[in-house]
């Protein structure tokens, strides 16, 4: 039998030598920045590729979604050989079987390595990976990483975060919170470092995309996707006008809890997906976000004891319309359950996504957001984006459904709510603006 050596015949380009250098010198952890184009994906499959030899176990490849990453991973092909990119990554001598409906490799040392979406991490947990890459992590649902971490703490695993530029989200949170760190590798790289496109080529995709999408668009397109800018606007966010008009008048920042006023809620139910809720107390015009939450997996028991331990005075909770319907098995709704549990339960009117969009929009203009405990809740709000259809360059009519649509639709419930939300108070209302000024 022919002798191995792994990478099969790949090498790092100069730019990403580093990247590698740092994972054989044992760095378990890295965040890539880096340009499209640049090989991102490349690198992390040939990285696996060494790595299923020498630790046995299980490996995943992870995108935002199944379906995209069935596209972008598994039958996707190198333009400059037509191979495979799995194939190039991963030599036929070492598998012991290749499943298409699973997208995994089997290996004969007992390794296997997977094709995943992050939209269904928790129903792949079992299998408790050693080694995970989340490609596009800057719209990938970062629970998923909450989620995984403590498995590859545990086993002594590692994770690659591989992505261009979102905005200011998740991701660039990360990137902030350990580029200092001895145990990361973290590397910000434009195409004006890599020698990957000449300054012509550069000048001319930003014609492009200018032709394609507009001025505005396109160059915020080619900002975050050749430059890796996180001051970039995301790209046909739904409400970033509206955010970035709140943070310019300081309506993002600290908002406390007024004991004196009724809080309400509003939820959007995920039926095996996230649940969000927005905990909201009006005074006046002002609308305060004071709180969100947002989990998964979870029973109305769990989410009503949530709303219990965090001690406000409760007015209405507010539900989606399908929280009416029966649930298979025990005949009882959503609605229905939360009312056994103590909660005055009440239903949203219901509109078009459209409707609401617009409603939400009209709303946001008299919100003040807590910084700390709705973050989450605002990072729904900005990355919120419309879809671009790719053929034609235009934005869809309907907003992409990825992690920041729950919050973003439980937002919307609220905007179609409020003004049949009680009002009630504990014995009057302070002066929101005297308080957060003294």
């Amino acid at each position: 039998m022919a002798t191995l050596t792994l990478p099969n015949n790949w090498a790092p380009r100069s730019y990403q030598l580093p990247a590698w250098t740092a994972l054989e010198g044992g760095i378990k952890r890295a965040l890539l920045f880096w340009h499209r184009r640049s090989g991102k994906d490349d690198l992390c499959l040939h990285w696996a590729a060494t790595q299923v030899v020498q630790r046995v176990g299980n490996y995943w490849h992870m995108l935002p979604e199944q379906a995209q990453a069935r596209k972008a991973i598994w039958d996707a092909t190198n333009p400059h050989t037509g191979k495979r990119r799995i194939d190039e990554a991963f030599p036929m001598e070492l598998r012991e079987s290749t499943r298409n409906d699973e997208m995994m490799i089997r290996f004969k040392n007992g390794s296997s390595w997977q094709v995943v979406g992050s939209d269904n991490y928790n129903s792949l947990v079992g299998s408790t990976p050693i080694g995970v890459v989340f490609s596009e992590w800057a719209i990938a649902k970062p629970e998923a990483w909450a989620y995984l971490r403590p498995i590859l703490v545990e086993n002594g695993g590692w994770a690659l975060f591989i992505t261009t530029t979102r905005g200011k989200n998740h991701a660039f949170k990360m990137y902030e919170s350990v580029k200092g760190s001895e145990d990361w590798f973290v590397e910000l790289l434009p195409a004006t470092k890599t020698g990957v496109f000449t300054p012509e080529q550069l000048q001319a995709e930003l014609r492009e995309y200018i032709a394609q999408y507009g001025d505005g668009v396109g160059r915020a397109l080619f900002n975050q996707e050749y430059y890796c800018s996180f001051d970039s606007a995301v790209v046909g966010a739904v409400y970033g006008d509206e955010m970035h008009k709140a943070r310019e008048e300081n309506r993002i920042s600290r908002v406390p809890y007024e004991k004196q006023s009724l809080v309400h809620t509003v939820w959007d139910i995920g039926y095996g997906d996230s649940t969000s809720i927005w905990f909201v107390q009006k005074i006046g015009r002002e609308v305060r976000l004071i709180d969100y939450y947002e989990n998964s997996g979870k029973d109305i028991a769990f989410y009503a004891n949530v709303l219990n331990q965090k001690g406000y005075a409760y007015g209405q909770d507010w539900l989606p319309h399908d929280a009416e319907a029966g649930e298979l098995g025990t005949g009882k709704s959503i609605k229905e359950m939360l009312e056994g549990l103590g909660r005055k339960v009440e239903i949203t009117d219901k509109l078009s996504p459209e409707e609401g969009i617009n409603a939400a929009r009209m709303l946001l203009s008299r919100c003040w957001f807590d910084e700390e405990k709705t973050q989450r809740g605002i990072d729904c709000l900005t990355n919120y984006r419309w879809d671009i259809d790719r053929n034609t360059k235009e934005l869809k009519p309907r907003p992409v459904h990825d992690w920041a649509s729950h919050g973003a639709d439980a937002f919307r419930y609220l905007a179609v709510a409020l003004d049949k939300m009680g009002n009630a108070t504990w014995g009057g209302q302070l002066n929101y603006r005297n308080r957060v000024t003294a």
